[in-house]
């Protein structure tokens, strides 16, 4: 009853801010996309970008060169612009403060606007979407006068964050030199683009977001404002044309061997001796299989004698395998996470900077998963921590249920329709009057 009755609030809702009807679509509009080039901020909006094009919408998408191809790929025009942001090939550069990691987003979005609002020039959009860390987009939709949408690809701030956690730790950064001397550049940056807000507000809390995480995930998730946040899940499409597909081998497959999947993801994978680990972990357990994904920042001869039932690849179809597989040490970025969470796969999760620290603690609340530090991912922690997740009834009904939770959350379908609903409304005749709507409990009167 409470389902029908929100589906039915939007639909009023969607009749008089947009004055459409369920007989009739949006009518087509220019969105653009703003991100950066890495993966992790790049693949979780992938298929929404998708499902907006083949509803119609023109999309334009300001990402570096190197993302081009794929966003072209979604049918979405790149709009190309040259980023000052370290690469995902040094990832080293990035530092190990907290100064370190959020100076180049300031500096980036300082030469890059200038960049991005010659490009658009003549073709402003109607609605601006963009990621977290995209500050131009915000400057830029302000600019504009059109909406501005984040899409975030992770955990995003509750009732209480400033004082819990962003105060404590952005304290002794306000009060260093190099901290203050970033502030005032980003309150001048602020004002000279007419922007009054606090610099900590522009970045973490923004007007409306679209959150491409499963509520599950997120902390303190009844604390988190409905009206600005709005969780849609994993935003999952078809990937073998891009990824490929993959099977075990014909044996492990006939033996009914279970599967292991082992990555770090994209960007901290130089770690050779985890990966030794991981083989001699289960190298000599004739029950599994294992894959295991090394990256590009490691040689497979850091690796040494390969046991038979181990794979090693630079990447794999991550998604395809976990459809198969019996468990999962992961690294707990928010896509691996999610993805582990989408095919009630257990998991293992050994964090290693960033948001995976809190994604691997809100893994193991949820009961899915074992968060294992990098210190202790030794091969005998790592098998004992596996086999008992395995074993244990209670992981697999956790996963079963935090899987059925994630598919009424909508995913790509839910954010594209998101999107549409924060374009603004065509010119044209007036919408219908709310008499004209229908009678919905609760629904405000004209």
């Amino acid at each position: 009853m409470v389902h029908a009755l929100y589906r039915l609030h939007e639909t009023y809702r969607l009749v008089i801010v947009h004055g459409v009807t369920s007989a009739s679509r949006t009518p087509a509009a220019h969105i653009a996309m703003f991100s950066i080039a890495a993966a992790g901020h790049v693949n979780p909006s992938i298929e929404v970008i998708r499902e907006l094009v083949a509803r119609g919408h023109r999309v334009s998408y300001a990402i570096p060169a190197a993302y081009a191809d794929k966003i072209a790929e979604t049918g979405a025009t790149p709009v190309t612009w040259d980023s000052t942001l370290p690469t995902e090939d040094d990832p080293d550069a990035w530092g190990t403060e907290l100064i370190d990691n959020i100076e180049p987003f300031l500096a980036d979005a300082v030469q890059a606007l200038p960049q991005l609002a010659a490009a658009f020039e003549g073709d402003e959009p109607d609605l601006v979407i963009h990621d977290i860390t995209s500050y131009p987009a915000i400057v830029l939709a302000h600019r504009w006068g059109v909406p501005a949408v984040s899409l975030s690809p992770n955990l995003v701030a509750w009732t209480g964050y400033e004082e819990e956690v962003a105060e404590p730790m952005t304290a002794a950064l306000r009060a260093s030199e190099r901290g203050r001397a970033y502030y005032a550049r980003f309150r001048a940056w602020l004002d000279e683009n007419g922007i009054e807000e606090d610099s900590d507000r522009f970045v973490g809390r923004p007007r409306r977001s679209i959150v491409l995480i499963p509520r599950a995930l997120q902390p303190h998730a009844d604390r988190v404002d409905e009206a600005v946040y709005t969780f849609v899940g994993a935003c999952q499409g078809e990937r073998s044309a891009a990824q490929g597909t993959w099977r075990p081998p014909a044996d492990a497959e006939a033996a009914g061997k279970k599967v292991l999947l082992v990555s770090l993801g994209s960007t901290f994978t130089k770690q050779p001796a985890f990966y030794r680990a991981c083989a001699e972990a289960f190298g000599d357990l004739p029950d599994w299989h294992v894959v295991v994904q090394i990256g590009k920042f490691t040689d497979e001869a850091e690796l040494g004698p390969i046991p038979a039932n181990v794979e090693v690849h630079r990447w794999v179809p991550q998604l395809d395998i976990l459809r198969r597989a019996d468990a999962f040490i992961t690294h707990a970025g928010a896509g691996g996470s999610q993805e582990g969470l989408a095919t009630g796969t257990p998991m293992v999760a050994v964090p290693q900077a960033v948001d995976q620290f809190a994604n691997a603690d809100m893994l193991a609340s949820l009961g899915v998963a074992r968060h294992v530090p990098m210190a202790e991912a030794d091969a005998e922690t790592l098998r004992e921590a596996v086999l008992a997740l395995v074993a244990d009834p209670e992981v697999a009904a956790r996963a079963r249920a935090v899987r059925a939770e994630m598919a009424t959350e909508g995913g790509t379908r839910r954010a594209a329709d998101l999107i549409e609903a924060e374009l603004p409304a065509p010119a044209g005749p007036a919408a219908p009057s709310a008499r004209s709507a229908p009678c919905v409990p609760g629904a405000p009167t004209a």
